[in-house]
């Protein structure tokens, strides 16, 4: 092996270690590595910035503005209401009505927004109907993850993947192109959700450690959960060099990480992204810090999401309908004819659909910065810099080599399960772009090396990447319903590994019926 390909191996596990043990946020050690390619010669400046200027990055850029003008339309919260069946009921009869529905929902919308509006509501109604809440709220966070998988614009991933196709000089993927094997996958997982979750989920966990209300000073605190986000300005700090009462005049009263409650000793309680903060609180913190980008979520057992005017509501549905119609017609032949001057992809109609929401006022356009995740859209184009630095280095082959030389009896077929694998370890100990990046390129070399066309390949990388069902750190959807829900680690092991072997099952048998090698 070459200088240049053990300084990229030595680097990318460097840059694993450091995502799993969650030193920094994943877009600043991604881009670190990607400087350390820059230094050494493997990438040129330009190389190191196309990433930056890729559509499929920038179509996730404005795809969380989108998402923002549907949350504040408030379409999403009465959706929801109007799916949680009133009165007695079953977990089973209420899975039934809600979750199918919610996964095509995620299919057309960023997965964070969904879940952190339905999670409050849900965990509400559970109360009222005198149902347990951890019943709901992981198959939340997986059927948003599998209605996801169907579609192009359902996740990020896809997004990155169909990106990294087009940079390789192939045609990407259409709209609903992936729906072709994600659709089963999301009805083989709704199916298994029905059948075991109510067996394999916990019953409730009473949190009775901070009460619902107290007095303090003559005013009247509430009890409110907060879901920390990558923008808290206390991340790796403790409580004591980072004073949050000063900061947002509440006071932690308890700290949920992996289904452990913290209550003693907080103030040296080093604070991480995902951690639900158990807060006493007056009124006017859900008001005055709702809109914040530093937490995730904020739940006080109230509906705290916006209803403006059903015009607003309709309207805002009519652009979402307009932009996925408008993409999958865009597509077809017919229109490429009609318009040979103009492409009518999914960049094209996002990008208009940004623009009506923004003059229009669905999203406030004079805040439009906060409402995108940058430290995501960072790892997106460091994302495409490492799998560059891959193939540069030769990394991508050397490795793509050693592959097929221990499955060259055996076929395509068992390298295209051997790259789920990979991409999906990969995907539960870092995030589902990082994996992507390392993924793609050994995908490309697999192909090429055996003369196969490399789409079958490209399609599980993207089923693999999205499949974070094991552990709460893949997903933030999955952080951010650990959190309300007090679930544990092992919870989401118990629940989610069958799904991602349901997953795989699905995955290496029909892509290659769909998209033949």
């Amino acid at each position: 092996m070459t200088f240049e390909s053990i300084f990229v191996l030595l680097s990318l596990l460097g840059m694993v270690i450091a995502l799993i043990l969650d030193k920094m946020r994943p877009g600043m050690v991604l881009f670190s590595v990607v400087v350390l390619f820059l230094c050494a010669g493997i990438l040129s400046p330009k190389e190191m910035l196309e990433g930056f200027s890729n559509k499929g990055m920038i179509t996730v850029a404005m795809l969380f503005l989108i998402s923002e003008g549907i949350r504040q339309s408030g379409a999403l919260g009465q959706v929801i209401k109007k799916l949680l069946p009133q009165g007695k009921t079953t977990v089973f009869k209420a899975q039934l009505r809600m979750l199918p529905s919610i996964a095509f929902i995620s299919a057309f919308l960023n997965n964070t927004p969904v879940v952190v509006i339905f999670a409050p509501i849900i965990k509400r109604w559970a109360d009222s109907v005198r149902l347990p809440a951890t019943k709901f709220l992981i198959p939340l966070s997986y059927v948003t993850i599998l209605g996801g998988m169907c579609t192009l614009i359902g996740t990020s991933t896809n997004l990155v993947v169909h990106g990294m196709i087009l940079e390789a000089g192939y045609e990407g993927f259409t709209m609903l192109e992936l729906g072709k094997v994600g659709v089963f996958i999301a009805l083989a997982g709704i199916i298994y959700i029905f059948l075991f979750s109510k067996k394999l989920l916990p019953d409730e966990r009473i949190d009775d450690s901070v009460p619902a209300e107290e007095i303090e000073g003559g005013a009247m605190m509430h009890r409110v959960e907060a879901v920390l986000g990558s923008r808290f300005p206390g991340i790796n700090k403790s409580l004591s060099k980072f004073d949050f009462k000063r900061h947002y005049g509440a006071e932690v009263k308890e700290i949920k990480r992996s289904g452990q409650s913290i209550t003693g000793d907080l103030s040296q309680v080093i604070l991480r992204d995902g951690d639900t903060l158990v807060v006493m609180a007056d009124d006017s913190f859900v008001k005055t810090w709702g809109e914040s980008s530093v937490f995730v979520m904020l739940a006080n057992g109230k509906d705290n999401e916006p209803v403006p005017g059903k015009k607003k509501r309709w309207f805002a549905l009519s652009l979402l309908i307009f932009m996925i119609v408008g993409a999958t017609v865009g597509e077809l032949s017919v229109m490429k004819e009609l318009f040979p001057k103009v492409k009518l992809d999914m960049f094209f109609f996002v990008s208009i659909t940004t623009i009506l929401m923004a003059w229009t006022r669905i999203f406030p356009a004079k805040k439009y910065t906060k409402y995108i995740s940058w430290d995501i859209l960072i790892t997106i184009a460091c994302a495409f810099a490492i799998s560059k630095a891959m193939v540069n280095s030769g990394v991508a082959n050397t490795v793509a080599h050693y592959i097929i030389s221990m499955s060259d009896q055996y076929g395509p077929h068992v390298l295209l399960a051997m790259l789920f694998i990979i991409t999906n370890v990969f995907t539960e100990l870092i995030t589902n772009n990082a994996a992507a990046a390392l993924a793609f390129p050994l995908a490309l070399s697999i192909s090429t090396q055996l003369g196969v066309s490399p789409v079958p390949f490209f399609v599980v990388i993207c089923m693999a990447a999205s499949a974070s069902f094991s552990t709460p750190i893949g997903y933030q959807t999955n952080l951010i319903v650990q959190g309300i829900g007090n679930y544990k680690f092992t919870d989401f092991v118990r629940v989610g590994l069958p799904l991602n072997i349901i997953t795989f099952l699905i995955s290496v048998i029909l892509i290659p019926l769909i998209w033949p090698f």
